[in-house]
């Protein structure tokens, strides 16, 4: 409760001497879910590619599979939107070594056909 008291007024002390050790090891979370987590954050605030493929690097580094990450990704639609998740996506799906260009425009032709 210490710890959300102290976030809750932007205590100085705690961003200068705590951001480290928050973001390394925070308390009660493993590094799989840390890494989940932080995907989910970054599908919320429309995350750069980059930061996709180190959080995905991270999740799997951790023993994410594949399938927990998209799981992830179809568990915060109710509260980050479709949108959302549409857009995230290809970031993701690179990130985890697969380009879904190929896949869509390979469906479009077909679809067109």
């Amino acid at each position: 409760m210490e710890r959300l008291r102290r976030l809750a007024i932007s205590d100085a002390s705690f961003l200068e001497d705590g951001a480290d050790q928050v973001a390394d090891a925070p308390v009660g979370l493993d590094a799989k879910s840390l890494a989940l987590v932080r995907l989910s954050a970054l599908v919320a605030v429309g995350g750069a590619g980059p930061s996709y493929g180190a959080q995905a690097d991270a999740a799997v580094d951790a023993g994410a599979t594949a399938v927990e990450i998209v799981d992830v990704l179809a568990g915060i639609i109710p509260v980050v939107g479709l949108p959302c998740v549409v857009a995230a996506t290809p970031k993701l799906a690179l990130a985890l070594g697969y380009d879904l260009t190929d896949d869509l425009e390979s469906q479009s032709s077909h679809d067109l056909s």
